[in-house]
């Protein structure tokens, strides 16, 4: 995998123009889209898709600066067809406009090109479990969300509070598949996605998929499938936001299995505000 994204780098540098086709890429490397955007985003703190277009406005900021003439031919020379289009990527970029930068020669805002490197320390432990799954259901309360990948999402534990203690009763009395118990599922994420995305976030159980769901429950089905389940147990959120880095830096690179598309769930063994003993389930195939 560290190969394979390096090799993505190389692809992007190769042609600032080209539009990337990132799911023939991925196969030509035994691998797949999904899981090489979540590998990249995670390894290198953004997504794919805002890599791109900060080199190639790195790249378009120092010809500008240096004095091109033509602000269109620049903008295709980077992949845009339009000199609005490059305007704002530029923009969001570097804070001033093309113009302003041919003219001043800057402030602008250098992304340089990225290099991977695998160094597995094994300074998280993980304690994982590959189990198969037969198809279920989760159900229970969903609303919509932005992500936050540091500290505690605000917006989930308004959601959370909002549920009355009899209702929390309920759902668990409805659990009667694995992963038991009450459960903090997200779906509906691209895996390219930047923070601040909307997301689905399903504060619920998991049923067998011949159980009914009530009528007033939100629900999703569950293919079949391969789970890795990671079990941590520490400070709340820290330990589990560690752990979801560690299956990036740490796990993947090292085992032959990758991310299938699938929704992500964390399972409360012990929950106290502060600390928790939680399982990651992710769903997994083989590489």
């Amino acid at each position: 995998m560290i190969a394979t994204l390096n090799a993505l780098v190389d692809l992007v540098e190769s042609d600032h123009a080209a539009e990337l086709d990132v799911d023939a890429f991925a196969h030509a490397h035994g691998t797949t889209e999904y899981h090489l955007r979540r590998m990249f985003s995670a390894l290198a703190g953004m997504p794919l898709s805002e890599y791109v277009r900060r080199r190639r406005m790195t790249l378009a900021g120092a010809e500008l600066a240096s004095g091109a003439g033509n602000l269109l031919d620049v903008a295709v020379r980077h992949g845009y067809g339009s000199t609005e289009a490059f305007g704002r990527a530029f923009r969001a970029v570097h804070g001033i406009g093309p113009a302003d930068a041919r003219r001043d020669g800057g402030p602008l805002r250098t992304q340089p090109t990225l290099r991977f490197r695998l160094s597995v320390e094994g300074s998280t432990r993980m304690d994982v479990t590959i189990v198969h799954q037969p198809a279920f259901v989760l159900t229970g309360h969903a609303v919509e969300v932005p992500l936050i990948h540091q500290g505690v999402n605000p917006h989930i534990q308004a959601h959370i509070a909002a549920l009355p203690a009899e209702e929390h009763q309920r759902l668990k009395a409805l659990s009667d598949a694995e992963p038991a118990g009450i459960l903090a599922v997200t779906a509906g994420i691209d895996p390219d996605a930047p923070e601040g995305s909307m997301l689905t976030y399903l504060h619920g159980v998991a049923l067998s998929a011949s159980t009914p769901v009530p009528d007033d429950l939100d629900a999703m089905s569950v293919e079949e499938g391969s789970w890795a389940v990671f079990a941590a147990r520490g400070p709340f959120p820290q330990t589990l936001q560690d752990l979801w880095a560690a299956t990036a830096t740490e796990w993947f690179p090292s085992n032959p299995w990758r991310l299938r598309p699938g929704p992500s769930i964390v399972r409360y063994l012990e929950f106290s505000g502060d600390f928790a003993s939680c399982e990651l389930w992710l769903p997994v195939e083989h590489a």
